[in-house]
């Protein structure tokens, strides 16, 4: 006599502990956007009285406020940033992707060249500040746009080859002599074949030098004065000799902040590509 076979179902295990850790982490990491946001919203008076406190209701008067309300240009320094992060990612496309192709493929520079470059990474900022300072001033381009993409284009550089080099590296070499048979020549092999291939390490290039340009504040404070002021050294100017207008600088924080996390919020999958083949394999 023959029974049929019992089948046991596996029970998943419960997570439930985990999602609370996952968002308790987040709310910690998130907590001075979340701040930010909360006193952005206050009236002058509920910020004056307590964190917690909440008098006079929601209010959208700061923001108000940064937009001109108050003579504020804010509109101006968020274009500063927004001309320098884009400048800065387009110079370093220019540069860093032949650079990271001669250095692979033609063997340009040998093993050191490119230890050499990244390892600049690893030194301070403050150390190329004051030379910055000296050489702009000389060539007029202190308080420039040009100048602010220079800087950030020049720290920015050895991450960009570090993880175009480490993408370029992943893909077959196969192909490009394919194409070379077929008679094309090493800038045709470049921009027809390998340059498609290598979109998830150039986002993910792209969104960290756009991140890292908005966010810098060393540069920005030493190589601009009034001109090229961006938003992250405009911010500072409601820190005054008569107080600190928290809730028009918390509003600048909240909208500075949103551009560059929405940027990487949407692209985020691209990032993930492009670090794990080249800056993590």
């Amino acid at each position: 006599m023959s029974y049929p076979p019992v089948t046991l179902k596996r029970r998943k295990p419960n997570v439930w502990w985990r999602s609370v850790v996952i968002g308790l982490i987040a709310l910690v990491i998130n907590l001075p956007l979340v701040n930010a946001l909360i006193t952005s919203l206050k009236t002058d008076a509920a910020i004056g009285l307590s964190p917690f406190s909440f008098d006079g209701g929601l209010t959208l008067e700061h923001f108000t406020a940064i937009l001109g309300g108050s003579g504020y240009n804010f509109l101006g320094f968020l274009a500063n940033s927004a001309q320098i992060s884009l400048g800065s990612v387009a110079l370093i496309m220019v540069i860093a992707v032949p650079a990271s192709y001669a250095i692979v493929r033609l063997g340009f520079g040998g093993s050191w060249l490119l230890q050499i470059i990244t390892s600049l990474r690893l030194v301070p900022a403050m150390f190329f500040a004051i030379p910055f300072f000296l050489i702009f001033s000389s060539l007029g381009a202190y308080d420039t746009i040009v100048g602010l993409v220079l800087a950030n284009a020049f720290i920015n550089l050895p991450l960009a080859l570090l993880i175009i080099c480490g993408t370029l590296r992943e893909l077959p070499v196969e192909i490009e002599e394919a194409s070379t048979i077929d008679g094309a020549g090493p800038f045709r092999s470049l921009f027809s074949i390998v340059l498609p291939l290598l979109a998830p390490g150039l986002v993910a290039v792209g969104i960290l030098v756009f991140v890292f340009s908005w966010s810098d504040y060393l540069f920005a404070v030493i190589l601009s004065a009034s001109n090229a002021v961006p938003v992250t050294v405009g911010a500072a100017f409601f820190v005054t000799s008569a107080g600190i207008a928290w809730g028009n600088l918390a509003a600048v924080t909240v909208v500075s902040v949103i551009i560059p996390l929405s940027f990487a919020f949407f692209a985020q999958r691209y990032l993930v590509r492009g670090l794990s083949a080249g800056a993590i394999k």
